[in-house]
């Protein structure tokens, strides 16, 4: 039997082998290649957003939700490479500045988008200055010259989960995390897990699908404060980037209406995917300003609960947003008091808008923030204005043991955060209109109450008109049972009592026509 040439061995087979071998090693090492570049250029980006941010004091974002977003693919490498950068900042900035490349020439270069390739042609100039700082320094090695220019590490918390009941149960999430986390329930938040610090759940697929969300354990208090009902109509006023909108739509079951109000276009585009992964059917996106609402609008008459978390310094957030890792974080301030009395400015008019809304019965006001002025300060000059409109502070989780500043009388309701004891600094105030009568114990639907308002009218006209006529004709006064409609008179002690009277009179009556029968007869 004859063989092809195809079916025929060889001796060269091997070395063809070690060859397609050898080229895909090749090839991998390009790939790598090729995600480190595009990591580096993700980097790039975040850093150029982040930076000129800090500079104006006005930033997009954290640097965690800039790196975590859609838009970014390789978010582990890209976030290891901001935060090394951004940590070691002080020194390149040392470095360059000794090598004299920062200038007009390096600009261009810079805008262009060649930066790697002239830093790359630059490396032996950088390596000069490296060393001769080493020795400016006193330092044996490079490592020792990082370990001087290391920022002082934060201490981190918890990782925390908020497991969102539209998609699924905390049982669930619960079996599903612990096959790889430790995992427990939060003691006071509901739907709140807690796994160790450090835990990475960017990329799980429950984060991914919006089943749970990675939110903090303030962030969650907010929500769970404001105490919306299914069926309710909400207003969030300052929504962006959504986590706290979503978890009022779990709350309130996906049922009634929530607003969500954004001034910033790329904000709302950062809400409207928060809301979409949630799964949330009953949240309408408004891109406007909260200020700009009518509250006289039709629209909004039916508003009986208002979120409002405005921008704020974000002093209480530091360490999670990696604040100390920016050029503005000092050690003694991080916030520039200025912009904390603009903000307090605008805090106070958001605040008092939302009071003024007709139809609210419940308004949250939260910060994450540590400063007095952002905090008790706002809640304090509205108080006159709440005072008027009926309202009164009420105590979110009575259970909590930190609480509002003593500044005022009242500031006990207030729940406050602590930097050191917490790790993280939040606000929140609660206002509750007295005449509301809400939540699941004790809610009354307002055909009820139309129904007693309308008997209690009445009630008070018939009783007018009946002592005006007996005035006029001189009669003393009597109120006659069958024209009031009185409410206790529905108890069963007075039902006896009437009927009692009633009887004895009856009797009376018989008796006396009784006499006068005898009489007549005689």
């Amino acid at each position: 039997m004859l063989r092809t040439n195809r079916e025929r061995p060889t001796a060269a087979a091997p070395a063809i082998a070690r060859k397609a071998e050898s080229s895909n090693s090749s090839r991998r090492m390009s790939n790598l290649d090729r995600s480190s570049y595009f990591a580096r250029r993700e980097a790039a980006k975040v850093l150029r957003t982040v930076l000129q941010g800090d500079a104006r004091r006005k930033a997009i974002g954290s640097i965690k939700s800039l790196v975590y977003s859609p838009s970014i693919r390789n978010k582990k490498a890209t976030f290891a490479l901001v935060c090394q950068t951004l940590k070691y900042l002080p020194l390149i900035k040392d470095i360059l500045a000794a090598t004299n490349i920062l200038n007009g020439k390096w600009k261009a270069i810079l805008f262009a988008g060649a930066a790697e390739k002239f830093l790359l042609l630059q490396k032996n100039a950088l390596q000069t200055a490296l060393a001769r700082l080493c020795v400016r320094q006193k330092v044996k090695n490079v490592q020792d010259l990082l370990t001087l220019y290391n920022r002082t590490p934060v201490a981190s918390r918890p990782r925390y989960v908020r497991v969102n009941s539209l998609k699924m149960n905390v049982e669930s999430a619960l079996q599903e995390l612990g096959k790889v986390h430790k995992v427990s329930k939060d003691d006071m938040v509901p739907d709140l897990l807690v796994l160790p610090s450090g835990t990475d759940l960017h990329n799980h697929p429950l984060v991914m699908n919006g089943s749970v969300f990675l939110q903090g354990k303030a962030s969650c208090m907010v929500a769970v404060s404001l105490g919306p009902e299914p069926g309710w109509e909400v207003l969030d006023a300052c929504a962006a980037p959504g986590n706290k909108t979503v978890h009022l739509a779990a709350l309130m079951r996906g049922k009634g209406k929530i607003i969500a109000c954004e001034l910033n276009k790329d904000r709302v585009k950062h809400l409207e995917d928060t809301i979409k992964r949630s799964g949330a059917p009953n949240i309408d996106v408004l891109h406007d300003d909260f200020l700009n609402i009518n509250i006289q609008d039709s629209l909004y008459s039916k508003v009986r609960a208002i979120l409002l978390d405005p921008s704020c310094s974000g002093s209480g957030m530091a360490a999670e947003r990696l604040d100390h890792l920016l050029p503005s974080y000092t050690a003694g301030e991080s916030a520039d008091m200025q912009r904390v009395k603009k903000l307090a400015a605008f805090q106070k008019r958001a605040l008092e808008h939302a009071l003024s809304f007709p139809a609210v019965e419940r308004v949250v006001y939260s910060t994450c923030s540590i400063h007095q002025e952002e905090n008790e300060d706002v809640v304090k000059s509205v108080l006159p204005l709440a005072a008027a409109l009926n309202f009164q502070l009420a105590t979110p989780f009575p259970q909590w043991p930190r609480r509002g500043l003593p500044v005022f009388e009242g500031s006990e309701h207030l729940l406050r955060m602590d930097l050191a004891e917490d790790m993280e600094g939040f606000f929140i105030a609660l206002f509750i209109r007295k005449n509301a009568v809400t939540g699941p114990e004790t809610a009354i639907s307002e055909e009820m109450k139309a129904s007693k308002m309308s008997t209690r009218a009445n009630s008070i006209n018939v009783r007018s008109k009946n002592l005006s006529s007996q005035r006029n004709k001189g009669r003393p006064l009597l109120h006659p049972r069958k024209k009031i409609s009185c409410p206790l008179m529905t108890s069963p002690f007075l039902k006896m009592l009437r009927m009692s009277s009633h009887g004895s009179m009856v009797r009376k009556r018989t008796s006396e026509k009784g006499s006068l029968l005898r009489l007549k007869s005689k």
